[in-house]
C-alpha cells in the first residue's frame, strides 16, 4: 500500500487520526472475532462472576504486551518478521510461518462465524454464508485503497458492535456489583487460569498483536517521533477490545444467573435470544456476523503481511496474495466445518504463539542495531518479560488439556 500520511496541517493531523484510528480497530476487531464472542459465552457459563477477574487480568497482559510490540515496531520501522531475522538471522521465516498458520485456522473459524451470523438473520445456509463472507472480504482487496477501506468497515461494524451489545447487556439487568468484586478477587483462582490464558491467546496472540502496529507502518507512521501516536492508537484498541469484553460478558452473566440455561452447540446465540427474545436473536446474528467479516480482513492483512517482506512474489502481489488467503480459508472451512471447536482452539493455539514472538520483540527492545538511539521503557520491558513467561506456562499446560478435550 502507499503511504496514506499527508504532511501539510490540518489534513496531516485529519488524516493521521484517521489512520490511527483505523489501527486501533483493525486491532480491536481483529481480536473481536466469533472466537471472542464464543469464548466469553462460553467461560462466563463456566465460571459465572469469577469471569470479571479473567477480563481485568487479561487485558492488563494484553496491553503490556500490545505497547512492548507497537513501540518497537514503529521504532525500528520493521514488521515483526524482519525484526525477528534481525534478532537471530531465518528466526522471521519461522515466526512468519507460526502467524501465518494460525491465522489461517483463525480465519477458517472467522469464515464460520460469518456463516452462522447469515443463518441466524435470514437462515441462509451455512455454506453459502461462508462464501459470501469470502466475497466481501475479497471485494475489499480488490480496492486500490485496500487500506482505506479496510479502515471504514472496522471501524463502521466496530461500533456497531458496540452499541448493539450494549443494548443486550440492559435488557438483561446483570449483577455488576457482585461481577465488580469478583474482578479482583474470584473465588477459584486456579479455575480462571485456562481462561485468561485462551482470552490472551485470542486478544493478543499470533497475528493480532502485529495487525495494528503493521497498519501503521503501511500508513508511514513510523521511527522515534511517532511513538505517542502508536501509544494513543494501541491505547484505543484495547479499550475498545475492554468494552465490548466488559458487555458481552455482563449480557451473558445476567442470563446464566437469572436461570438461563445456554445452549452448548451456539452458547453467544442463545445468550442472546433468552435476553431479548427473537430481537436479541437477530442482533446476535448481525453481530456475530460483523466480528466475523472484520475478523477475516484482521487475519489476511496481517498474515500476508509477514510474508510479504519475506518473499518477494508476495511483495509484489501482495492484494492478490490476501485473496487467495480468504479463498483458501474459506473452501477449508466448507470442508472442515465445525466453526465453535475450532474458534476455541485456536484462542489456546495462539496464546502458545505469543511467548515466543513477543520474547522477539523484547530482545530487539535492547538492541541499538534494530532501536538505534531509543531506550525502551525498563518497566515495559520487565512487565512484558513477566507476560512472556505466564503466557508460556499457562499455554504449554492449557494447550494439552484443550487438545484432549476437544480432539
Amino acid at each position: 500500500m502507499s503511504k496514506e500520511i499527508k504532511k501539510d496541517g490540518g489534513k496531516a493531523k485529519k488524516s493521521n487520526l484517521s489512520v490511527l484510528l483505523g489501527a486501533a480497530f483493525l486491532m480491536a476487531t481483529s481480536a473481536i472475532g466469533p472466537g471472542f464472542m464464543t469464548q466469553t459465552a462460553k467461560f462466563t457459563n463456566e465460571i459465572r462472576a469469577d469471569f470479571a477477574f479473567v477480563v481485568v487480568a487479561s487485558m492488563i497482559m494484553s496491553y503490556i504486551a500490545q505497547l512492548n510490540v507497537w513501540r518497537v515496531i514503529v521504532v525500528s520501522k520493521l514488521r515483526g518478521q524482519d525484526i525477528a531475522n534481525e534478532v537471530l538471522p531465518g528466526l522471521g521465516y519461522f515466526i512468519a510461518f507460526l502467524v501465518a498458520i494460525g491465522g489461517l485456522a483463525f480465519n477458517i473459524g472467522n469464515v464460520g462465524g460469518f456463516a452462522m451470523g447469515l443463518n441466524v438473520i435470514g437462515g441462509v445456509n451455512i455454506k453459502l454464508g461462508a462464501m459470501i463472507g469470502g466475497i466481501i472480504a475479497i471485494i475489499i482487496f480488490t480496492s486500490k485503497s485496500a487500506g482505506k477501506a479496510m479502515d471504514k468497515l472496522t471501524q463502521i461494524l466496530g461500533a456497531s458492535m458496540i452499541i448493539l451489545i450494549g443494548y443486550v447487556c440492559i435488557t438483561t439487568n446483570p449483577p455488576v456489583a457482585e461481577a465488580a468484586a469478583k474482578a479482583f478477587k474470584p473465588d477459584d483462582f486456579m479455575g480462571t487460569l485456562p481462561a485468561i490464558l485462551t482470552l490472551l491467546g485470542g486478544t493478543v496472540g499470533g497475528y493480532i498483536v502485529f495487525s495494528g502496529g503493521h497498519r501503521l507502518l503501511d500508513a508511514g507512521i513510523s521511527g522515534e517521533e511517532n511513538l505517542g501516536e502508536a501509544n494513543r492508537s494501541a491505547t484505543m484498541g484495547i479499550v475498545v477490545v475492554l468494552i465490548v469484553r466488559i458487555l458481552l460478558f455482563l449480557a451473558v452473566l445476567g442470563v446464566v444467573t437469572s436461570g438461563g440455561v445456554l445452549d452448548p452447540e451456539n452458547m453467544p446465540a442463545s445468550a442472546f435470544k433468552i435476553a431479548a427474545g427473537n430481537v436479541g436473536y437477530k442482533i446476535f446474528g448481525f453481530v456475530f456476523g460483523a466480528a466475523a467479516l472484520t475478523s477475516i480482513v484482521g487475519a489476511a492483512f496481517t498474515s500476508v503481511s509477514f510474508l510479504k517482506t519475506l518473499f518477494k512474489p508476495v511483495g509484489d502481489n501482495v492484494n492478490k496474495v490476501t485473496i487467495g488467503f480468504i479463498v483458501v480459508s474459506t473452501l477449508l472451512f466448507i470442508l472442515i466445518g465445525q466453526p465453535q471447536k475450532i474458534l476455541v482452539f485456536v484462542g489456546a493455539l495462539n496464546g502458545l504463539i505469543l511467548p515466543i514472538t513477543l520474547s522477539v520483540i523484547l530482545i530487539a527492545s535492547k538492541k541499538k542495531s534494530i532501536v538505534g538511539d531509543y531506550k525502551h521503557s525498563n518497566v515495559l520491558f520487565v512487565l512484558g518479560w513477566i507476560v512472556t513467561i505466564l503466557s508460556a506456562y499457562l499455554g504449554l499446560t492449557t494447550f494439552v488439556k484443550m487438545v484432549s478435550t476437544f480432539f
